[in-house]
């Protein structure tokens, strides 16, 4: 039960977090994007917040140790990826996510937040992306994995914005 407490007060504290950063709403985003004509920077102090927030985290999670390794707050040990984990299928997902929150302002996080404050704006998205999402599990994701060692495939996920 801690362990459920804690996931819904963090995604209750990330999504209160985006509305109040307004990365909900794509005319911002789109605006952060568009370097080259009316830039909006304000965004980049939303995700320069959340690294230093990050950081710190991670730098005081490092520090509780088991078995001579950082744990997270559940105690379990903290997963990071391999080293030199940078291969074709990463580089092409993050092509895919920046096309796509480049074209619609959005990205999975806000998406899911405003499926409660603005339905209108998730309902085409939402959809969008579990088809994806579906598309990758039938394809992608049944093909053996290419990178080897004790940390092959697992991601720590602590980043600004999603």
């Amino acid at each position: 039960m801690p362990a459920v407490l804690t996931a819904f007060v963090s995604g209750l504290v990330f999504g209160v977090g985006l509305i109040v950063a307004r990365m909900v709403d794509p005319a911002k985003v789109l605006g952060f994007l568009d370097v080259f004509g009316a830039w909006d920077p304000s965004l980049a102090f939303v995700m320069g917040g959340a690294l230093a927030v990050t950081a710190v985290a991670v730098r005081v999670a490092r520090r509780r140790t088991a078995a001579g390794r950082g744990t997270l707050l559940d105690g379990d040990p903290i997963r990071e990826p391999a080293a030199g984990g940078i291969d074709a299928p990463l580089v092409g997902g993050a092509v895919l996510f920046g096309l796509g929150w480049g074209l619609v302002g959005l990205c999975p996080g806000p998406a899911l937040v405003n499926a409660g404050v603005v339905p209108a704006v998730a309902a085409v998205f939402l959809p969008a992306m579990v088809a994806g999402m579906l598309l990758h599990s039938f394809t992608v994701g049944r093909r053996p994995r290419t990178r080897t060692g004790p940390n092959a495939g697992t991601v720590a996920h602590a980043g600004a914005g999603d």
